[in-house]
């Protein structure tokens, strides 16, 4: 009878330790990054910076902006292409089973008709322009979503 009161008190002690109406200051601090907290790819679209902003010092004063077209949906792009399955074959600035996404802006000229390739060949897939391993096609994928992820690639053109 004893071990069986013994038994029931420790449980109760548990209980109460385990109650959440004493939360101390750390517990508060990780219950409000939870609540607060942003996506990685919000994090990377919110502080990447402009196109038009060159932090190399040699090129002060350099009108980047010079010749290029105005991509309204990068950010979007980078969203998305943060939330796909993209990552898994691309990044910005190295090849792995995929070309670089730095790689193909450098490839392509940035207007409407390239846009339009890329978001195709987001959707449909694609085999032979940057070797034998096919892309996956993103059937599924609506064109204006495949279009803000190429103005996002071609956004990475230096």
């Amino acid at each position: 009878m004893k071990k069986l009161a013994l038994l029931f008190s420790c449980c109760a002690l548990m209980a109460a330790c385990n109650s959440k109406s004493s939360t101390n200051e750390y517990d508060k601090y990780y219950e409000s990054q939870d609540k607060d907290s942003t996506s990685s790819a919000q994090l990377s679209a919110a502080t990447r910076q402009p196109a038009d902003v060159d932090t190399n010092v040699m090129n002060i004063g350099t009108d980047r902006t010079a010749g290029t077209t105005a991509l309204p949906d990068a950010d979007k792009g980078a969203k998305l292409v943060a939330q796909s399955d993209c990552t898994a074959c691309h990044r910005n600035d190295q090849k792995l089973v995929g070309p670089a996404y730095e790689a193909v802006a450098q490839k392509y000229e940035v207007n409407e008709k390239t846009l339009d390739y890329l978001a195709e060949k987001i959707i449909k897939g694609g085999k032979g322009v940057w070797g034998e391993i096919p892309m996956t096609p993103h059937p599924n994928m609506s064109e204006e979503d495949a279009k803000a992820m190429a103005q996002y690639v071609m956004s990475l053109k230096k």
